[in-house]
């Protein structure tokens, strides 16, 4: 089963950074800088996907595929201000990033932008993923990479980024991987913090989300993220209309080591020892990678 894990991982990934150029500048400035070699050195802390939380799709209907594929669900999460409701899922094994599954919960939304959001999700008229051989790598790729429903007008999009930019972002993007993150506790010294590795990222030109600051920490200071603003992709709108819009972002982690094992030298120190989990306020601002607010910062 890790075999076809990985296959879908891969799949995931390879068209995410065809997709986020800043994974590639990242990558590349890291090795420019020696903080890494290859690539293959970075330890992906988690990736995440966004769903609408409608009858056959949402969080139940995604998270199938992932426990199919060994993943543990995990603590659930919720969002007043930006009406979602997200879990995360711990990996098979340590080798694997966590998973974090957001859904819009669209019956909170006002009416007229329910009927937007329905008008394409109302297309969708059995779960998925219940039609998917889960045991099939390239099929489980092509579904996380497909439409679900029809590419939306551009004036439904422009109406649903008034109340709602997640709902938006979902009905344009459907499934596409929303970010990875790279684990910045694991890299070597002078780059192994939060505010170290920003540092690095904004000497080598990279814009970061400054919502809630340019680092978010949980309560308990064990979790640090930080996060580039998402760089706008055109897009081809139904019609043959276009317009630019929000893609995908990369994430940065730092997760600290537990109390508890704070005795325990720093060659020892396994994913275990470190601060599990999410913290829905750092989220909270994480998702607004991909908001206006913060995306007009590319001018």
């Amino acid at each position: 089963m890790t075999q076809k894990l990985q296959g879908v991982l891969d799949g995931l990934m390879s068209r995410y950074k065809e997709r986020v150029p800043d994974v590639a500048g990242v990558i590349n400035a890291m090795i420019r800088e020696g903080v890494i070699n290859t690539a293959d050195e970075i330890e992906n802390d988690h990736i995440a996907f966004r769903t609408m939380g409608v009858e056959h799709l949402g969080i139940k209907s995604l998270e199938k595929v992932f426990l199919h594929l060994g993943y543990t669900k995990r603590d659930y999460y919720f969002f007043p201000e930006k009406k979602l409701n997200a879990y995360w899922y711990a990996p098979p094994s340590e080798t694997f990033p966590r998973i974090f599954i957001s859904e819009l919960r669209v019956d909170d939304l006002s009416p007229a932008v329910q009927k937007t959001i329905r008008k394409y999700t109302d297309e969708v008229k059995s779960d998925p993923v219940d039609a998917l051989d889960l045991n099939d790598v390239k099929i489980v790729d092509n579904f996380l990479h497909s439409s679900l429903w029809q590419t939306p007008l551009l004036e439904d999009y422009l109406a649903l980024a008034k109340e709602s930019e997640y709902a938006a972002w979902v009905i344009y993007n459907r499934y596409y991987l929303n970010h990875f993150t790279v684990s910045v506790h694991n890299l070597k010294p002078g780059y192994n913090t939060i505010e170290a590795f920003n540092a690095f990222l904004e000497r080598n030109g990279f814009i970061l989300n400054d919502a809630g600051g340019k680092f978010k920490k949980s309560p308990d200071g064990l979790l640090l993220q930080s996060s580039t603003v998402a760089q706008m992709i055109e897009a081809e709108f139904a019609n043959g209309k276009k317009h630019m819009i929000a893609g995908s972002y990369a994430e940065f982690a730092e997760r600290k080591v537990r109390p508890e094992f704070s005795h325990i030298p720093a060659s020892e120190i396994k994913r275990e020892h470190r601060r599990e989990g999410f913290e829905a306020q750092n989220a909270n601002k994480i998702f607004e990678s991909t908001y206006q607010s913060q995306t007009s910062k590319h001018g």
